[in-house]
């Protein structure tokens, strides 16, 4: 019982540091900021994946909490894209409620106060979630869905673009009138959305790891002399950039026509 426990917490050490599976792993010829996906190719061909369900916690870190506000409205877009290219999607209320379950015995595996994830304790209710899942209608992987932060700067250029995980995108302002001061310091960096796609077989071994970039979560004060950026008042609000997001972090185990991104 140990052995698995161990294999498994140590497949999700190393998902969550350093990605690597032994298949391959995608490297972008178009968009240099694409994220390069791991894949095992082996494995995802045996699982023969057909039903799956999305996890309401996340694999790595929690998510900053105006994000987390935003996570079951982004994991039903990630439902309905699984949908729509033919994959059935179990309620995820079944694995929430295993998971509460497992959590009762195993304790919380996310410390509140930091943030981290004490890995055992994850990899212990992982597997109890599993056993309870397959005694009903069990899913072929488990697919979980982060969403991460990161920093970026707006400096690319005249056009004063961002580029992240694969997308481009231009500063929005926010506050009163629709002028950037002159003194603005383009190098700033500003925090920065993507979605980050883990999935997992039946057997709790990773199969497949990607990001794709969203939107910004700041915008530039029009109200500061200065200039600074301040968190947006909409998070994540444009459904494009929130699909074009998803569509990369799947690809390619959903392809995705428009992969790797364009850089304009």
């Amino acid at each position: 019982m140990r052995s698995r426990f161990n294999s498994f917490a140590v497949a999700l050490l190393a998902t969550l540091l350093t990605p690597v599976l032994v298949a391959c792993s995608g490297a972008p010829t178009y968009n240099p900021s694409t994220f390069p996906y791991q894949v095992d190719e082996e494995k995802l061909a045996a699982a023969s994946i057909k039903t799956v369900v999305i996890p309401h916690v996340n694999l790595g870190v929690a998510s900053r909490n105006y994000l987390e506000k935003e996570a079951p409205r982004i994991d039903a877009k990630v439902a309905s894209y699984l949908k729509d290219n033919g994959y059935k999607v179990l309620p995820q209320r079944q694995f929430e409620q295993h998971w509460n379950t497992a959590v009762r015995v195993f304790g919380n595996p996310v410390d509140p106060t930091s943030g981290k994830v004490n890995h055992k304790t994850f990899a212990q209710i992982m597997h109890s979630v599993r056993d309870e899942m397959s005694k009903g209608e069990a899913p072929d992987a488990y697919i979980f869905t982060d969403l991460v932060e990161m920093q970026t700067s707006f400096s690319g250029g005249l056009k004063h673009l961002a580029r992240w995980d694969g997308v481009t995108r231009k500063p929005s302002l926010q506050g009163p009138g629709n002028a950037v001061s002159a003194d603005f310091d383009w190098n700033m960096q500003a925090a920065v959305a993507s979605m980050q796609i883990t999935i997992y077989n039946s057997d709790l071994e990773p199969l497949f790891s990607s990001r794709g970039g969203m939107d910004a979560t700041e915008a530039i004060d029009t109200r500061s002399s200065s200039g600074r950026y301040v968190r947006r008042r909409n998070i994540l609000e444009n459904d494009k950039n929130v699909m074009e997001g998803i569509m990369l972090a799947f690809h390619p185990f959903i392809p995705y026509e428009d992969w790797p991104g364009n850089p304009d």
